[in-house]
């Protein structure tokens, strides 16, 4: 009866013994490996003297700003044709003579766009006999949405370029429409500006109508990417100190784009600063390794406990605990 007691209160202790072995090689090896997996690595970013801007973008087309098409007054016959197609004429300048004693003119500078008659047609009253268009002056209207309508000023300098023929021609905003229609869940206005363009530039060119809101110039600039946000949303970057840690340097922005930024306080030309990356190196690997490590010493411990249960009697199970502690994977 005693020596059963012994062997069960044996058994209870190897596997206190056990449990004590498994929870020290996750203490000492497979934590370690996992904290080691991660390691804090930094960007760095330096600031330079430059110049940068904000601005709106819309798409729109040409659209040529004066044309009319003359008719006659009451029917008759065409007698006289003082122009031809693609001809300038001026305001006021005779184009064609009718039969009634009617003569159309110009009401305006511009281009014979196209004549529909020929001398001695007859006309009927309301007919269209010529078509005058001022291809120099024309205008673009662009849909503006409700977020940015408020950004919009008349009289604001824009940069109207085609994108067929890659040029550009300054210009302003000569009109904002304040009766809105929707499209879908949002809101537009339209908002047009007038130029003044070369001969080459027709009616229907498809254009990207840039419209400046802010610049810094001769400014301190720093990509948008090194900046970070505290709670309060207050701007700062990392700088390293003397003894070779990361501080915190508030900074105060100003104009800012989709890639850079105004450093206008906080910061001078030249200074290098840091992002705080975290990069992850064998996770996997790591943990792999230390419940490979794990399995090991656990396969290790049980060989070593049969041959425990072999040598009872020989009064090795006092020595065979301790070795064990001693060389407990891990311990300093």
């Amino acid at each position: 009866m005693k020596k059963r007691k012994k062997g069960r209160g044996r058994r209870i202790v190897l596997l206190i013994l056990l449990l004590l072995i498994l929870a020290a090689v996750i203490w000492f090896v497979v934590l370690p490996k996992f904290n080691q997996a991660v390691t804090d690595t930094y960007d760095t970013y330096t600031t330079r003297i430059g110049s940068i801007s904000n601005s709106l973008s819309f798409s729109g087309s040409m659209s040529v700003k004066n044309s009319e098409t003359l008719t006659a007054d009451k029917a008759g016959t065409v007698r006289k044709i003082y122009v031809s197609e693609a001809e300038s004429v001026k305001k006021d300048q005779r184009l064609i003579r009718l039969s009634t004693g009617e003569i159309i003119k110009a009401s305006f500078d511009g281009q014979v766009n196209e004549i529909s008659v020929e001398e001695e047609d007859d006309v009927s009253a309301n007919e269209n006999l010529i078509q005058i268009v001022d291809f120099s002056q024309m205008t673009v209207a662009l849909r503006v949405d409700e977020y940015s309508i408020t950004k919009i000023e008349l009289g604001q300098p824009c940069v109207i370029t085609l994108t067929a023929l890659g040029i550009s021609f300054p210009s302003t905003i000569s009109h904002i429409n304040r009766i809105s229609t929707t499209s879908g869940n949002t809101t537009y206005y339209t908002v047009s500006c007038d130029v003044e363009v070369t001969e080459q530039v027709l009616p229907g060119m498809q254009v990207t109508v840039t419209i400046p809101l802010e610049e810094a110039t001769d400014a301190v600039i720093l990509n948008k990417n090194a900046l970070s946000f505290a709670g309060d949303n207050s701007a700062y970057v990392l700088k390293q100190n003397e003894n070779g840690e990361m501080e915190r340097v508030a900074v105060t922005v100003g104009v800012d784009n989709d890639n850079y930024v105004e450093i206008r306080e906080g910061l001078s030309e030249g200074e290098t600063v840091y992002k705080q990356t975290t990069a992850k190196q064998n996770t996997n690997a790591g943990l792999f390794g230390g419940f490979q490590m794990l399995n090991q010493n656990t396969n290790s411990n049980q060989r070593n406990n049969s041959n425990q249960r072999n040598n009872y009697g020989g009064g090795n199970f006092n020595g065979s605990t301790r070795n064990n502690g001693g060389n407990m994977p891990g311990r300093p």
